[in-house]
């Protein structure tokens, strides 16, 4: 008889439920959103995430935001990790640019490998990256989780906020899919077991 190891389990059974919902993990096609290509190519719009969250105890999800722009724009209730991939630079203002620079969390691959320990991640553990929209931020963080030994990485296509909206009085907000506008549970309270802090 042919002994399935338990991974290999776990990994079925999560294909099988997925294929149960009508989740699939896409691929980059000219007419999909402008998210950003990944090593493991494994994607998900927010509602995706959402239900292989219902469907997989142990699939976790981590916002790569800054503090501050989760701070006015909320936080999906069920994130497990929160680890900026870029922070906002206080210390200065770029007058040219009218903003604060931002600058790679030297810090990130030590933070995200210490939250995953603490999560009792496995290597075929379902781990799914955030970010507002799905491009400069999931995408990068999900291929450093991926080169860490995590084969199961995906990257959330329409982001927190999703796509910005083309017409109208409200042209170019971000009010178009993605988590917050898919009716998925978020809220402007952030844990503060989840919430990064410098020297988390």
């Amino acid at each position: 008889m042919h002994k399935v190891c338990p991974t290999a389990r776990r990994s079925l059974s999560v294909a099988i439920a997925a294929a149960a919902i009508g989740w699939t993990a896409v691929t980059q096609a000219e007419d999909a959103p402008a998210y950003r290509e990944t090593q493991l190519g494994l994607y998900v719009t927010a509602e995706e995430a959402y239900e292989l969250m219902q469907q997989d105890d142990e699939a976790l999800l981590i916002d790569v935001r800054d503090p501050i722009e989760i701070k006015f724009t909320g936080f999906a209730e069920p994130t497990d990790i929160h680890v900026p991939w870029v922070l906002a630079d206080r210390t200065q203002f770029d007058a040219d640019a009218k903003t604060w620079p931002i600058a790679r969390n030297p810090d990130f691959a030590a933070q995200i490998s210490a939250a995953l320990d603490q999560h009792n991640a496995e290597e075929s553990t379902p781990i799914i990256v955030m970010c507002r929209s799905g491009a400069t931020r999931s995408a990068p963080a999900a291929d450093l989780i991926a080169e860490m030994g995590y084969s199961e990485v995906y990257s959330v296509s329409d982001g927190f906020e999703g796509g910005k909206l083309e017409e109208g009085d409200s042209a170019g907000v971000r009010a178009r899919n993605g988590w917050r506008n898919s009716g998925l549970p978020w809220s402007y309270e952030i844990d503060p077991d989840v919430a990064w802090h410098e020297g988390k």
